[in-house]
């Protein structure tokens, strides 16, 4: 069975970046904030599942690449 989320940013600060995230792309429900400072990253209604986990981990490793939080994007697995 395959797993996909995808995330797009919303706002970004000095301290944080926010990005709402789902699995599907017309119609995000969750967010999420990544702290820049810690590298941490929280969601906002407090489950952490499965999806919350795929997109922190994949926003992690695109900035780790690129230098950069992504403006958007999808993990698939």
């Amino acid at each position: 069975m395959a797993a996909i989320v995808y995330f797009r940013k919303i706002s970004e600060t000095e301290e944080g970046v926010e990005y709402e995230f789902g699995d599907d792309p017309g119609n995000f429900e969750r967010r999420l904030t990544m702290d820049k400072a810690s590298r941490t990253s929280t969601v906002q209604d407090a489950l952490v599942d499965h999806t919350f986990l795929k997109a922190s981990r994949k926003l992690h490793a695109l900035h780790a690449e690129r230098g950069l939080w992504p403006e958007r994007g999808m993990s698939v697995s």
